[in-house]
């Protein structure tokens, strides 16, 4: 039974502490718009989207009017569309340009999938698409791409791995006359998963339901202001707190995925219970480790306090929904998040320290500039090292890195909006040249036999 007190902490939530669901994202099947001539492929890609997703803005408006609960993305996630180009056996840019006018036919934000999954090799399709990646994102305004270079069970596909770090390098250079944000909208993956609503790393699973409604949380200011309650509690209260939050939150999202799934006439997939936070000031998750009793994001302790709140998050939304998927846990992204700009900017976070801080978080380097010099080479053992602590902990890590072209470690990358502004990051310029050169793949371990 919803209480008045119920009603008015909602209420406060949303307007004093950020309370928002980030994305209703409909995933949309293209496997039936194959066609080995592109023309047609193309045009069958954009009838499809536009057709499916025609009312997906107008519905997620509604909802916010009637729940008074603000509804910041509206995005659709689509098959991987190497699976879609190699029937053609041409370069799929076309494709990418279908993409972009469906998004913006739709009204949508943005629109992922350009993808690819090679975690244990290429086959047809797959190299044409990730070549073409930096010309494809600096010709459009709304499409993400992603690529799964390894997984617990493959192990880890090191030719690929070489060759992100390339086009990584290439997308940005390609758009570094807009902030280098061809680099902002590609995900290097490690165990991806196929419902994750969140750009810029979505896509369509093959084992999804023809079109599907999932929708991403948010909610970090909310944890905060709850920690902030409680300066004497033990480390488990706090925790206990955490969870209670997290299954309010979830339960606004299970409604609003629910509501959206029935309105569009869709299945309602999943929530994926996230922390994402913003630029906004109190939207942190930094903040959030910092009153549990940080000076900084990023001291000693930074991990343990993160793996708490990853937890402590995961247990409360499990218990408001009996479909929580996606990623679900907390985000650590640095242009995003100004509690952890502040800390990158005091000295106290490092690369080093965020890259332990993804063994026990939600997802991996999320947002992370780097100097514009930085060679193809070290971006690809990041993605290596990256991709090593999901393959071996058997979850999804991932590597959203910007190569700021221009700009020197200390300065700043500012993309506006929800992406925020990101100060450069110092590397380690030890070259890893050698080892990204063998080649071959990195082999699984032995906790992925489970059969």
């Amino acid at each position: 039974m919803i209480n008045n007190n119920d009603i008015l902490e909602t209420i406060q939530m949303i307007q004093d502490e950020n309370l928002d669901i980030r994305t209703i994202t409909m995933g949309i099947s293209l496997l039936d718009c194959i066609d080995p001539v592109l023309d047609k492929a193309c045009t069958k890609v954009y009838d499809k989207i536009t057709k499916a997703a025609e009312n997906h803005v107008k519905v997620g408006e509604q909802l916010e009017k009637r729940y008074g609960i603000p509804i910041i993305n509206k995005r659709i996630s689509v098959t991987p569309i190497a699976a879609i180009s190699a029937a053609t056996k041409q370069s799929p840019v076309k494709l990418a340009l279908a993409l972009d006018k469906a998004a913006k036919a739709t009204g949508v934000n943005y629109i992922g999938g350009y993808s690819a999954l090679v975690h244990k090799g290429f086959s047809a399709g797959d190299l044409e698409l990730i070549k073409s990646i930096p010309e494809a994102l600096s010709q459009t305004e709304r499409v993400c791409s992603s690529v799964n270079i390894g997984s617990t069970h493959a192990g880890i596909n090191m030719d690929a791995v070489k060759l992100m770090g390339e086009i990584i390098l290439e997308a940005s250079k390609k758009t570094a006359d807009n902030f280098c944000f061809g680099a902002a909208k590609i995900v290097v993956f490690c165990n991806a998963v196929e419902d994750n609503p969140f750009m810029a790393g979505a896509f369509h699973g093959t084992g999804e339901p023809d079109t599907v409604i999932n929708v991403g949380v948010s909610g970090p200011g909310v944890v905060r202001a709850a920690v902030q309650k409680m300066p004497h509690a033990t480390i488990d209260e706090i925790a206990e707190q955490i969870k209670r939050t997290a299954f309010k939150i979830t339960r606004m999202g299970q409604l609003v995925g629910a509501e959206a799934a029935k309105m569009l006439d869709v299945p309602f997939g999943i929530v994926d219970l996230s922390l994402a936070p913003t630029p906004a000031v109190g939207d942190s998750v930094a903040y959030i480790l910092e009153e549990m009793g940080l000076e900084k994001c990023g001291a000693y302790g930074t991990t343990a306090a993160l793996a708490l709140l990853n937890d402590a998050v995961k247990k409360g939304g499990v218990m408001a929904s009996s479909h929580v998927g996606g990623l679900s846990g907390a985000f650590i992204p640095v242009s995003e998040d100004a509690g952890m700009i502040r800390a990158v900017q005091a000295g106290a976070l490092t690369l080093e320290k965020l890259e332990a801080m993804t063994a026990v978080c939600s997802v991996g380097l999320d947002m992370v500039v780097v100097p514009g010099d930085t060679s193809a080479d070290i971006i690809s053992a990041i993605i290596a090292d990256e991709a090593a602590i999901g393959m071996v902990n058997n979850k999804t890590t991932a590597v959203r890195i910007i190569p700021a072209i221009g700009r020197k470690e200390g300065e700043m990358l500012d993309f506006g909006g929800l992406f925020g502004s990101g100060p450069v990051m110092a590397v380690n310029k030890f070259s890893p040249a050698k080892f990204i050169s063998r080649g071959g793949r990195i082999p699984a371990p032995l906790q992925s036999l489970k059969n």
